[in-house]
């Protein structure tokens, strides 16, 4: 069965399609690379002993999207990972966010359209419920104003799934809520290859204890929590991987209840800023260097999910702990500086 998975060079992508791989499934993956490199083909052969098809292409053009679906007729499902994702950049260029990331998506979704029958699994983002009103969240808590364009339009993308959905009988879709992505995978053949100064806490953190940077800013320790610094909800990215597997799955084999369905992706516990650097500091066996600096703006209090809908309903559950996923992380850090 063929699946397309759009984005498939990046962090999360690469280790989609490796899972897929590994389940029987036909991969092709499409990327611009703007913020990934093909090299990472390489390291998904390497893991499953098959090179996926791999055409690099801008999906911001109407007609490439258009010839990519007439030459692929075959392609059953989508996974939809390609996407801006910087939230301070998508304040200083919105509409470079609003083309990216609902165009690309409105141009997919027209072709599926098309078909008798299409799977499409979204990537969306906890983003959507803002500051929730209370922990944890789940997924009826409601999506408040986005704080950044890059929010607004992991919010806009659902909306236009769900309304394409209401007319579209023959388009089923799953959107997944992620929480806060880290690690590497364990053959430390692929992982988080950020390009530039990294926008997630683990990359810094490790970037830091490697010594490409001087100092991790740890933005307030003022916060109502029980050490003073935020709260996220830290998922392994290969829990997060199968979580796409087991999605497209329940829709190819129609377990679905509904044609559009949203899941919480997460593993149901935070962890403060500072209890990541100290799960950085225990398997590293380092000090890190860090500083408490002023609050960021937009940095919200606390963000951890519900993951009783995921874990009962879609059948899926985090297995990986903070410390496993930093392990990797780290080992996947040493790897790629030497």
């Amino acid at each position: 069965m063929k699946v397309l998975v759009t984005g498939g060079l990046g962090f999360i992508g690469s280790h989609t399609v490796v899972e897929l791989q590994n389940k029987g499934f036909e991969v092709v993956i499409i990327d611009d690379c703007s913020n990934s490199e093909e090299k990472v083909l390489e390291g998904i052969e390497a893991i499953t002993g098959k090179k996926p098809v791999f055409e690099k292409l801008d999906l911001k053009e109407k007609s490439i999207v258009e010839d990519f679906f007439k030459r692929h007729q075959d392609v059953q499902g989508v996974i939809h990972f390609a996407a801006s994702k910087a939230v301070g950049e998508s304040v200083e260029k919105p509409l470079l966010y609003y083309e990216n990331n609902l165009g690309t998506l409105v141009y997919i979704l027209k072709e599926l359209c098309k078909k008798e029958k299409a799977s499409f699994i979204f990537s969306s983002s906890c983003t959507v419920y803002g500051q929730a009103d209370k922990m944890p969240i789940t997924e009826d808590a409601p999506v408040k104003v986005a704080e950044s364009p890059y929010g607004n339009t992991k919010q806009m993308g659902e909306e236009i799934i769900a309304d394409t959905c209401k007319v579209t009988p023959n388009l089923n879709a799953i959107a997944l809520r992620y929480f806060n992505p880290m690690g590497a995978h364990p053959s430390t053949e692929i992982g988080e290859l950020p390009k530039g100064v990294p926008q997630n806490l683990v990359p810094f953190i490790t970037q830091t204890g490697i010594g490409m940077r001087n100092q991790l800013s740890v933005f307030g320790d003022d916060y109502p929590t029980p050490d003073g610094t935020c709260i996220r909800d830290y998922i392994y990215v290969v829990d997060l991987a199968k979580a796409h597997v087991v999605a497209l799955e329940r829709l190819l084999e129609g377990k679905n209840e509904e044609n559009y369905e949203v899941f919480n992706v997460g593993t149901g516990k935070g962890s403060s800023v500072l209890e990541v650097i100290e799960s950085f500091e225990r398997v590293s066996g380092k000090k890190l260097n860090y500083k408490i600096v002023g609050r960021r703006p937009g940095d919200i209090t606390a963000a951890y999910a519900d993951t009783t809908k995921a874990n009962t309903v879609l059948g899926w559950k985090a297995e990986y702990s903070l410390d496993e996923a930093m392990k990797y992380a780290w080992i996947w850090e040493q790897k790629i500086r030497d």
